[in-house]
């Protein structure tokens, strides 16, 4: 871990910054994403206690259109709520009332997950920064209209910049918001994870201008540290290694941490021999300039999709009798990390473990990978028939034995085009994105976690092909079979949502790519679908690869009823420009003959026993975990029982902490639950009448404390439905508080 010369002038400044600004910092306001740009969901407020919450009740609920999935985390300003819903629309609502301000209509592709407020220090100019459609966008946060003195006529071009022609990105937007840091808007991005999509470089724009501010490579460029730790010119070629989740910043001292991913292709890294900085490290940053502080890699040579994706959580410990502010991540892989935000030194011992070798002719498994030694663990690492989930048919449980019997199984073992890798967990976790939070006064820190497996086999990456082979339309099928017949119907014919029956014959293959990676309309993205299976659904729905057509497609659209103030955001020109996305290595290069890629494989299926999702408490003080509990429900397996939790539930959920001693959480089913910080204790839960798959938000107004739960997603086929009881409320917004007091 090298040291700039920013670590320098920043020790000088640690004990005035400690002693004036750390004990005074509150959190009573909800204008980021997790609360904060600390993403702690910390919330200090005294009207909800652990004595009253069981008395939380309705107040009311914005409700949205029918989407089948709806991801967005609410931000609240003063008595302003900024909400998503109503035909892809941006909604300022009264937070007291939920009454309606203003509707920005038409705005698809915005990032799904929340946005971003900024204000200058006299207050007078309010601004929504968000991304869209590949572009960066602000919106005058009182009147809802796009601001067309930002970027360019409004908006900043996100595919220029990254070493790749921007004609030739299909998506780089992430499904996360970002953070605001002063005048800055800090960007991680999503630019695919198949062979040559581009870099993951992290950007900072000034929320005024447009301007990009600084740029950090985290595919390092020559003369940077880092390169040495790929092949000769990797950076022409090699891609991801993106913060496509949360960025967490300490605002007293200026630094941002960035949780960052793998680099691709994710299963097989012939092309890329060697530790791959700064791909699975938690970097920090200086979050004025982007220049690097401190690193610390998770994962060297990432075999695995194990992305560093929960915010990185910020807090003051007591460790050995020092007070440390400290910088804690938890990973897919089911360890946590804790450094000393400053100077990055573990705080807990980590070793260098040796694992397998590589099977793979050419590739190199890096010999050691870090692994914890004092805090322990939070999920299995390996699956054993022993293990296997109880409530298997003999027939299922017999089939899983006998697969593990032929397959490898255990952490880190190398993937294999000659047997299957059972990993677990698998590429969704353990911990996922939102997945934590922290008390940052007591050093506690606060996990959800879900026990998911994944299987992969390697196979040789082919030349496309138009017609179908048998191969390809299984890969095909299995994938329209586990993501999209919930709503297209079993025979493409449509049923919660539209049928797809010769859809690919309406869209070129670039527009099909883009909505199935980012989502569109009421459709959410799905980041991790390979191109080899992209390219057989697109072939399975009617679709030619090889057609090209640069007219621009016009859908129509309906604006919401309301007070609709604008719609579409800024207008994005179109130059004409097209350029097929990078598909092989540069000239000059050295790069591999043969490439190799692997089906995205999850196992839905609870594969071994349970709990599969729980949620838990640890304290960074000593190290050890204090309380563990399962959480959420489905109809799969556990009919009801809280004991077991639910499956493969909690990737698209969050968790509020507050100054009062209670940790709220949303679980699979429309669960939201109120536990005990300190030992777990379930003080208060509520099933909602639709799925919540958003972080949620809290506020206050007035001294009055409010809950706000994203249930605006329809259930999937192994939850209960309850939008079908008596008294349901419909899909929107639930705010929550306690009832008024009778004088």
């Amino acid at each position: 871990m090298i040291k700039s010369k920013y670590h320098l002038v920043l020790v000088c400044g640690i004990l005035f910054a400690s002693i004036s600004c750390k004990k005074n910092q509150t959190n009573n306001t909800w204008t980021h994403y997790g609360g904060s740009p600390e993403q702690s969901r910390y919330f200090e407020a005294s009207e909800i206690t652990k004595e009253n919450v069981a008395g939380l009740e309705v107040a009311w609920v914005y409700e949205t259109s029918d989407d089948v999935f709806n991801f967005f985390s609410p931000i609240v300003v003063d008595t302003i709520m900024y909400v998503y819903g109503k035909n892809s629309s941006l909604s300022a609502i009264n937070a007291v009332t939920g009454k309606e301000i203003w509707i920005h209509s038409n705005l698809r592709g915005i990032t799904r997950r929340g946005i971003n407020y900024w204000q200058s220090k006299d207050g007078k100019d309010r601004r929504l920064i968000f991304t869209i459609n590949n572009t960066l966008q602000s919106i005058d946060a009182m009147t809802g209209k796009s601001i067309l003195t930002f970027g360019n006529n409004g908006y900043v071009d996100l595919k220029e910049g990254l070493d790749r022609d921007p004609a030739s990105i299909r998506r780089i937007q992430s499904m996360m918001p970002g953070v605001i840091f002063e005048d800055l808007v800090i960007l991680g991005s999503a630019p695919g994870e198949n062979y040559f999509s581009p870099p993951g470089h992290v950007r900072a724009y000034n929320v005024v201008t447009g301007k990009m501010e600084w740029i950090f490579h985290t595919i390092p460029h020559p003369g940077e540290f880092g390169y040495d730790t790929w092949p000769k010119d990797a950076y022409k070629y090699a891609g991801g290694a993106n913060v496509w989740s949360e960025i967490s910043v300490d605002t007293e001292r200026g630094i941002a941490y960035l949780p960052i991913g793998s680099p691709t292709f994710d299963f097989y890294g012939v092309d890329r021999l060697g530790s791959n900085l700064f791909g699975n490290s938690l970097v920090a940053v200086d979050a004025r300039t982007g220049e690097r502080i401190w690193h610390y890699q998770t994962v060297h040579h990432d075999l695995w999709d194990y992305d560093l994706s929960p915010a990185p959580q910020l807090m003051t410990v007591n460790r050995k009798g020092k007070e440390v502010d400290a910088v804690a991540v938890a990973t897919k892989h089911g360890f946590l990390f804790v450094f000393d935000r400053v100077t990055g030194e573990p705080l807990f011992d980590i070793e260098e473990k040796p694992f397998p070798k590589s099977e793979m002719e050419g590739e190199e498994a890096w010999p050691t990978q870090p692994i914890p030694t004092e805090i322990p663990s939070f999920t299995y690492h390996e699956v054993t028939p022993e293990i296997l989930n109880p409530h298997f048919s003999e027939e299922t449980r017999n089939y899983w034995i006998d697969r593990l019997s032929k397959a490898k199984t255990g952490l880190y073992v190398p993937p294999s085009s000659e047997y299957e890798t059972v990993m677990m967990p698998g590429a969704l976790g353990g911990a996922n994105y939102g997945n934590t939070a922290a008390d940052p006064h007591k050093g506690i820190m606060y996990i959800m976690s879900q026990t998911c497996a994944s299987v992969y086999k390697l196979s040789k990456v082919e030349p496309p092909k138009i017609e179908l082979s048998t191969n390809d339309r299984t890969k095909a099928k299995t994938f329209y079979d586990k993501t999209c017949q919930t709503c297209h119907g079993p025979n493409m014919e449509g049923s919660v949502g539209p049928t797809l029956k010769n859809v690919g014959d309406q869209y070129l293959y670039s527009e099909f790519k883009e909505i199935i990676l980012n989502g569109r309309g009421q459709m959410p993205g799905f980041t991790h679908v390979d191109e080899e299976t992209l390219n057989a659904l697109y072939r399975l729905l009617g679709g030619n690869p090889r057609r090209f057509n640069f007219g621009a497609r016009s859908d129509e659209y309906v604006d919401p009823e309301g007070p609709v103030v604008a719609s579409g955001g800024a207008p994005i020109e179109d130059d004409g420009k097209r350029a097929a996305p990078m598909a092989d290595y540069p000239e000059g290069t050295e790069h591999p003959d043969v490439r190799y890629t692997s089906s995205y494989d999850i196992e839905w299926t609870a594969l071994v026993k349970p709990p599969w999702s729980y949620i838990m408490a640890y304290d960074l003080n000593t190290g050890k975990m204090l309380w563990k509990q399962p959480f959420g429900e489905d109809s799969l397996y556990t009919q009801g029982d809280p004991s077991v939790g639910a499956q493969n539930g909690t990737a698209r959920k969050g968790m509020i902490v507050t100054s009062t001693g209670i940790v709220f959480a949303n679980g699979k089913g429309g669960k939201v639950y109120a536990f005990d910080s300190e030992n777990g204790e379930i003080l208060w839960q509520t099933t909602l009448s639709h799925e919540t798959n958003a972080q949620p938000s809290m506020y206050t107004v007035n001294g009055k404390q409010y809950l706000v739960i994203n249930a605006a997603s329809s259930f999937t086929p192994d939850s209960y439905d309850h939008s079908k009881k008596p008294g349901a409320l419909p899909k929107g917004y639930v705010v929550y508080t306690l009832p008024n007091k009778k004088p």
